[in-house]
């Protein structure tokens, strides 16, 4: 590459015109894909009270919310395309910030992106039988490895490209699409709601059953239970990876994730108490898809089918987020020197990310493609969780570091927000340290393979900045 990749004072900038409607929904449509419908079974055979799962999903819903505002402070001080590489690059360096980017473009962002695809594509299965993950397309032997592609892997290809191209072309296309998915699943999911209570229940609620004993169990099956609530309500910081595209986002930003976050917690917890209503524990525990379980014991076959498509649109809806507002990354990086240098592109026309847009679009794919990308997600899911603590902990340290910028936004409840939530990420950490050691080392390797790629970008920019001196 020659030449500097910094955009100038005339070059094509991004266009602020997302506001505090658009933050929410692109909030809740980053948090919201297949989790609700799958995890409160899973969490039912660790946790067998209804009761108790309602609170850890409400606990969970705080957490979150507080990882929120903690975020919100940071992104109205840098209200930048980016989000986390900006937050750790100014509160510990250059390399913090590069190696978040690194492990979100190499797996963790795109890695999710195409797992979510072909997730889209598995249900979309369920009503076209060519599409389905147990359809193989293609097998290919290649020495000991057999490489299989699936109706499935292809149905997230297609996918990918499509919301690419809508994103490619302009934001408000890009956020005019996510925002119109959004409002039609959690109006699928309210539709649920509300019929689930108007039924007569076929169980008898317990939620204020007597807890089980003894009291150490429940207190381990709490912490375990909190694992896959947290995860189902991942996603919600993506929305800070758009501020440099926000409209007033001293005010639009932390509003956009508050109400997000704040209202994922509300129909996390009523669509809970339909499935309580409609299945005992004992039944939950033995689903894995207790959303369409629940429905089908509510409404009938039809009811388990409509919630399929349910899942289906808000798979669709999480993926066309999670690509609108994880191609920012790559921008800052590049612009910097420290990424391939294409990516630094904004459209002269478009006032998109283009290059970001088509690279992080393509590496998905081949992901999905690739058969792999669940496992790869898996190894750096440790990774992401390490830097929402180090991205926690930044607000702290720019408050100590830089105490007299201005701050329009503050995070409410400081400090003892933002601690409770660094705790409860350090809390994933180390269960994941215990539980799973193997993936945590192979997470950690990824990211170290950063280290002699930031070296190498580092000097090319360096050289760079000397020829152009």
């Amino acid at each position: 590459m020659s030449g500097d990749s910094r955009p100038t004072s005339d070059a094509p900038a991004l266009v602020r015109s997302l506001g505090v409607w658009d933050g929410a929904l692109i909030t809740i449509g980053s948090i919201i894909g297949t989790g609700i419908f799958i995890t409160t079974g899973d969490i039912a055979r660790v946790l067998p009270h209804t009761g108790l799962i309602l609170l850890v999903f409400v606990v969970g819903g705080l957490l979150t919310v507080a990882g929120a505002l903690t975020y919100a402070e940071m992104g109205v001080l840098f209200p930048r395309a980016g989000g986390q590489y900006h937050y750790l690059k100014e509160a510990y360096g250059p390399l913090w910030g590069f190696l978040f980017g690194w492990a979100s473009f190499l797996v963790i962002s795109s890695g999710g992106i195409a797992t979510l695809a072909v997730g889209f594509g598995e249900y979309l299965g369920s009503f076209v039988p060519f599409f389905s993950t147990k359809n193989v397309l293609l097998r290919l032997p290649i020495g000991p490895w057999t490489w299989i592609v699936s109706g499935g892997q292809l149905a997230g290809v297609l996918a990918i490209a499509l919301i690419s191209a809508v994103n490619y072309v302009g934001l408000r296309e890009g956020a005019g699409v996510q925002n119109a998915v959004t409002v039609l699943k959690v109006a699928a999911m309210a539709g649920l709601v509300c019929f689930g209570f108007a039924v007569t229940a076929p169980v008898k609620s317990d939620l204020f059953a007597p807890l089980p004993s003894p009291p150490g169990s429940t207190a381990s099956a709490l912490c375990m239970a909190m694992i896959p609530v947290l995860w189902t309500f991942d996603g919600w910081y993506n929305l800070t990876f758009s501020a440099g595209e926000m409209r007033q986002p001293e005010r639009s930003l932390p509003w956009g994730l508050i109400l997000g976050t704040l209202g994922t917690t509300v129909l996390y917890g009523v669509l809970n108490l339909v499935y309580f209503r409609a299945l005992p524990v004992s039944a939950m525990a033995g689903t894995g898809r207790i959303g369409e379980a629940a429905a089908a014991a509510l409404f009938g076959p039809i009811g388990s089918t409509l919630v399929s498509l349910a899942v289906l649109l808000s798979t669709f809806g999480c993926l066309s987020s999670s690509i609108l507002c994880c191609s920012r990354i790559y921008l800052p990086m590049a612009q910097d020197g420290l990424f391939l240098g294409a990516l630094a592109r904004i459209h002269p026309r478009h006032l998109t990310p283009s290059g970001s847009i088509v690279a992080q679009g393509a590496w998905s794919a081949l992901l999905a493609l690739s058969g792999s990308y669940e496992q790869l997600y898996t190894y750096t899911m440790f990774v992401a969780v390490l830097f929402h603590a180090a991205t926690g902990a930044a607000v702290i340290v720019l408050r100590r570091t830089r105490p007299d910028a201005p701050r329009s936004y503050r995070t409410w409840g400081y400090p003892a927000v933002p601690i409770a939530f660094i705790l409860s990420a350090m809390a994933l950490v180390v269960n994941t340290l215990i539980e799973k050691p193997g993936v945590s080392c192979v997470g950690l390797g990824l990211l170290l393979l950063g280290l002699p790629a930031y070296v190498w970008w580092r000097r090319q920019s360096s050289r760079r900045t000397t020829r152009v001196s």
